[in-house]
């Protein structure tokens, strides 16, 4: 087997990835994730803003900062991990910039992103 068949079984093999709708930096969306607790298991759902997406493939990951209070809480999430259930895009967010960290400094009306009409 040559360099370029190995990766291709490696892609194919390795990467089980879901059927998630695409998304971007400014789209916010509802992640929803599976939480085991010893013998007990249960979803929780985080939703917030996507700052970046970064990686390729199965070393793929986003992050999503949401407001808990007055509080910004942010979360790096790989798009392979078996523990995500489901990805929801609930707002279509209209920004220039592949990573939107600047977002991190603003606050309330500023803070706000611009929705994309469907």
């Amino acid at each position: 087997m040559n360099r370029s068949e190995v990766m291709h079984f490696v892609k194919s093999t390795m990467t089980q990835k879901k059927d998630f709708p695409p998304f971007k930096a400014g789209d916010t969306i509802r992640v929803s994730y599976k939480i085991i607790e010893g013998n007990k298991e249960r979803i929780q759902h985080f939703q917030g803003v996507v700052l970046q997406r970064k990686g390729s493939y199965t070393t793929e990951t986003f992050t999503i900062r949401k407001m808990s209070g007055n509080i910004g809480v942010e979360r790096i999430m790989p798009i392979s991990s078996p523990f995500i259930e489901e990805i929801t895009v609930m707002k279509r967010g209209v920004v220039r910039r592949a990573r939107i960290f600047y977002l991190r400094a603003l606050k309330g009306k500023k803070a706000k992103i611009k929705e994309k009409k469907f």
